[in-house]
C-alpha cells in the first residue's frame, strides 16, 4: 500500500509538472530563444560539498546560456527523500539527481557497491583516477539502459563512525543499532563489525539519533555537521573507513532532446562544477571537523596508525562475504589503478 501510494504521489507530480515541461521545452513565436527548466533534486544542505556544486553548476548554465537554461535546485530532501528520487528521475518528474552511489543497487547495477568497500581508496587522488577514468566511464555506462544519462561523479569524502557510547576499535560497535544507507556492502560492513544494521533515509537519521532509534552512523564529516548530529552524537572515530561519493545523473529523454548547442553547454558547466565540488569536500570536511571539535558537543577520536589498522582487519572480510555481489574483475581494476597511482606518486 506505501508503495502504491509513492507511486501515486510521484505520477500526480508529473502530472502537474507536464505543461510546465511543454512550456520549457517548446518555443513561441514572440520568444526565439527557447527555455529549458532542469529541476536539481537532491538530499544534503546547500552548504555541503554537493549543495555548493549544484548551486555552482545553477549559475554557471544560467549564466553561460543567457537564460535559455534555468536550473531549480532543490535541496535537503525539499522535492523528493533518498527512496523517491531515482523512480522520479525515471518518470520523469525530476530532470537531474546527485544520488550517492549506493543508490544504484536498488537499479540492479551491482557495480557501483564497489565504492561501498571498507579502504578500497587510500586517499582522493587515487578515487579520482578511477572515477575520471575509463573505470568511471564504464560504470555509467549502463544507466541508459534504465532511462538515465550518467554525466559526472562528486565527491563528499571519506566517512568517520559516530555513536552516542565510546566509540576507538571496531569491537565498539558490537550490538550497537547503526543507521546505513540501503547498501548490502554496507550491510555487511555493519554485520561485520557486530554491529546491527538500519537503513533509513537521510532526511530521518537526526530524528532517529535523537530518538535513540538508533545509536549511531557513518557520515562524512561535513553530512554530519551540516545535519547538526554531533548535537545527538557523543562519540566520533575518524576511521576515514569508507568513500561517500555521488553520480550527478539525468533522465536520458529529457538530455537527448536538448539542443546539441544546450548540451555542450551543459556539460562544459558540468566539469567546472565537478571541480568546485572537488575544491569544496577537501575545504568543509576539514572545516566541519574542525567545528565538531570545537563544539566539544561531541568527542572526536583521532586514530593511531595502529589502531586504524585493527579497523582494515577487521572490515577485511567483507570482501570475501560480497564476492558474489560484485565483480572481482573490477575490484582487481581499481586496486591496479591505485597501485600505479601510488608509485608514480612515491
Amino acid at each position: 500500500m506505501n508503495d502504491l501510494f509513492r507511486r501515486f504521489a510521484l505520477w500526480s507530480t508529473l502530472i502537474l509538472a507536464l505543461p510546465t515541461l511543454a512550456n520549457a521545452q517548446g518555443s513561441t513565436a514572440a520568444d526565439s530563444k527557447p527555455k529549458f527548466v532542469i529541476r536539481f533534486s537532491h538530499v544534503v544542505e546547500n552548504d555541503t560539498p554537493k549543495g555548493i556544486a549544484a548551486l555552482e553548476f545553477k549559475r554557471l548554465v544560467e549564466q553561460r546560456t543567457k537564460g535559455r537554461v534555468q536550473v531549480q535546485v532543490y535541496p535537503n530532501s525539499t522535492l523528493y527523500k533518498d527512496k523517491e528520487e531515482l523512480e522520479a528521475l525515471q518518470l520523469g518528474a525530476v530532470e537531474m539527481l546527485a544520488p550517492s552511489l549506493a543508490k544504484f543497487g536498488q537499479l540492479g547495477i551491482r557495480e557501483f557497491e564497489v565504492f561501498d568497500l571498507p579502504y578500497i581508496f587510500p586517499n582522493r587522488t587515487a578515487l579520482r583516477v578511477v572515477t575520471n577514468g575509463p573505470i568511471g566511464r564504464s560504470l555509467l555506462s549502463p544507466l541508459e539502459e534504465r532511462g538515465i544519462k550518467g554525466l559526472a561523479f562528486w565527491d563528499n569524502g571519506f566517512k568517520v563512525m559516530s555513536s552516542n557510547y565510546p566509540l576507538r576499535l571496531p569491537e565498539d560497535l558490537k550490538g550497537r543499532r547503526m543507521r546505513i544507507q540501503p547498501s548490502r556492502v554496507i550491510e555487511t560492513q555493519m554485520e561485520t563489525l557486530g554491529a546491527i544494521p538500519i537503513p533509513l533515509p537521510f532526511s530521518d537519521v537526526y530524528a532517529a539519533l535523537e530518538t535513540g532509534l538508533v545509536d549511531g552512523t557513518e557520515n562524512p564529516p561535513s553530512n554530519l555537521y551540516s545535519q547538526n548530529m554531533h548535537h545527538v552524537q557523543k562519540y566520533v572515530a575518524v576511521t576515514n573507513h569508507g568513500f561517500l561519493g555521488y553520480a550527478v545523473i539525468v533522465n536520458k529523454k529529457y538530455w537527448d532532446n536538448l539542443p546539441g548547442d544546450i548540451r555542450i553547454i551543459l556539460e562544459n558547466c558540468l566539469q567546472d562544477a565537478t571541480r568546485k565540488n572537488t575544491q569544496e569536500a577537501d575545504r568543509l570536511n576539514a572545516a566541519a571537523l574542525a567545528a565538531v571539535k570545537k563544539s566539544r558537543k561531541t568527542q572526536v577520536v583521532d586514530l593511531t596508525e595502529e589502531e586504524r589498522s585493527q579497523w582494515r582487519q577487521a572490515l577485511e572480510p567483507v570482501y570475501r562475504k560480497v564476492e558474489s555481489r560484485i565483480d572481482k574483475s573490477l575490484i582487481a581494476s581499481i586496486r591496479r589503478a591505485v597501485q600505479t597511482t601510488q608509485a608514480q606518486t612515491q
